[in-house]
């Protein structure tokens, strides 16, 4: 049976996209990378995916004269790669109900916290790690989640938590939470996904 093929959309550096890569065909064995798109065309994580031989892209939002067109861009590499799975992993841009209507539980999304705390509009990156520290937390996390219309607002997938330790600054926290929880749910999810989109085509090959 083939895998389930799977998009990652990437703003940074790629540290969540590498793990999904160094993960192939071991945590995550029912889907593989077919397609990398970054609304940043500077972003490392395309040099990432070059390195590991899977097609990237760069949609520059700010290339696109509105939010409609711009994902009218990101759908067609999409289809292009007929992909079944799509990943955000340090995605920024925002993606409008439209959008992700289309794919109902076919979006996951990792963010650096346990949701629903440092979560919604405004919380990426250092802003959820340094929010975390303000507010004097001893435990936080990542949380893998399916994505809606609603910032960090799906259905949660996969969670787990991290200490906070004395002394941390959010620069610190922030690689703890990446080495202990982010870059092992998100393949993990990733596989979780990708074998129900496995089963469920082998359920309609049976009865087409």
């Amino acid at each position: 049976m083939s895998a389930a093929r799977i998009a990652v959309l990437v703003s940074g550096g790629g540290t969540n996209l590498q793990a999904l890569l160094d993960a192939q065909g071991k945590a995550l064995q029912s889907g593989r990378i077919v397609l990398v798109v970054s609304d940043n065309e500077n972003a490392y994580a395309l040099r990432r995916a070059e390195a590991a031989n899977v097609p990237a892209r760069a949609l520059a939002r700010k290339g696109f004269p509105s939010q409609e067109a711009f994902e009218a861009a990101l759908r067609a590499e999409l289809d292009a790669a007929k992909a079944d799975l799509i990943v955000l992993a340090g995605f920024l841009t925002i993606l409008s109900q439209d959008f992700t209507a289309r794919w109902p539980r076919r979006i996951l999304n990792i963010h650096p916290s346990l949701i629903p705390a440092f979560c919604g509009k405004g919380f990426y990156g250092l802003h959820v790690h340094e929010a975390a520290l303000a507010r004097g937390v001893k435990v936080t996390g990542a949380t893998v989640h399916f994505v809606n219309e609603i910032p960090d607002g799906g259905e949660i997938v996969l969670q787990k938590a991290v200490d906070v330790l004395p002394g941390d600054t959010p620069e610190l926290l922030q690689r703890r939470v990446m080495e202990q929880a982010e870059w092992l749910l998100l393949p993990q999810a990733a596989e979780l996904v990708s074998q129900t989109i496995v089963k469920e085509r082998a359920t309609n090959d049976r009865f087409s």
